[in-house]
C-alpha cells in the first residue's frame, strides 16, 4: 500500500485568505440627511449644536461611513465637522457608503502587507468568503503582488484560475 501523498501541501503553494484580515468591529453609517432643514439646506448654526451635543461615544470603536442619502449641496465642512468630532473615538471615518468604508479598511490592510515575503513565491488568493470583502481588495492584492510574486492564482489550491506568472 502506497503512501498518501498531500501534492497540494507539497506544492509550495502560498494562500492569502482575505477573509482572515477582516478586522471585526461595528460599522456604522452617519447620514447627516437627518440635519438637513426641510431635507434642503443645512444651516450652520444647527448643524453645530448637533456636532455639539450628539452623543459620538457611541461610535467607540466602530469603523463610521459618513454620507448624505439626500440630493442636498452639503458644504466640505459638514463632513469634517463629523470627522472631527469622531476623531479618537471611532476607529476609522471615511466619507461614502459602507461599500467605500469597507474598501478603505481593505486598502490599508494590503498597504501594510510586506510584500517582500511574498517575493518569489506561488500564490494563491482564497476566493470564497462569507464576509464581505470587497472586490477592490482582490485587485489592490494583485498590483501589490505581482511585482514580487513567481505566480498568482485565485481559488483554492485544489482548484485555481490562473492570474499571473512570470516568464
Amino acid at each position: 500500500m502506497s503512501e498518501i501523498i498531500n501534492k497540494v501541501a507539497a506544492s509550495g503553494l502560498v494562500t492569502i485568505d482575505l477573509e482572515s484580515m477582516y478586522p471585526a468591529g461595528q460599522r456604522s453609517v452617519i447620514d447627516i440627511r437627518e440635519q438637513l432643514w426641510m431635507e434642503l439646506a443645512l444651516k450652520e448654526k444647527d448643524f453645530r449644536e448637533w456636532i455639539k451635543t450628539n452623543d459620538w461615544e457611541r461610535y467607540r470603536g466602530h469603523f463610521v461611513a459618513v454620507t448624505c442619502s439626500n440630493d442636498a449641496i452639503i458644504p466640505n465642512w459638514a463632513y469634517m465637522l463629523v470627522a472631527s468630532a469622531l476623531s479618537g473615538v471611532a476607529r476609522k471615518v471615511v466619507f461614502g457608503s459602507v461599500d467605500q468604508l469597507e474598501t478603505a479598511i481593505f486598502s490599508e490592510l494590503i498597504a501594510a502587507l510586506p510584500g517582500e515575503e511574498y517575493a518569489d513565491k506561488r500564490l494563491v488568493i482564497k476566493g470564497c468568503s462569507d464576509l464581505p470583502v470587497p472586490v477592490s481588495a482582490y485587485v489592490e492584492l494583485v498590483a501589490k503582488l505581482q511585482p514580487v510574486a513567481k505566480s498568482i492564482m485565485f481559488g483554492e489550491p485544489c482548484s485555481t484560475v490562473p492570474v499571473f506568472k512570470r516568464t
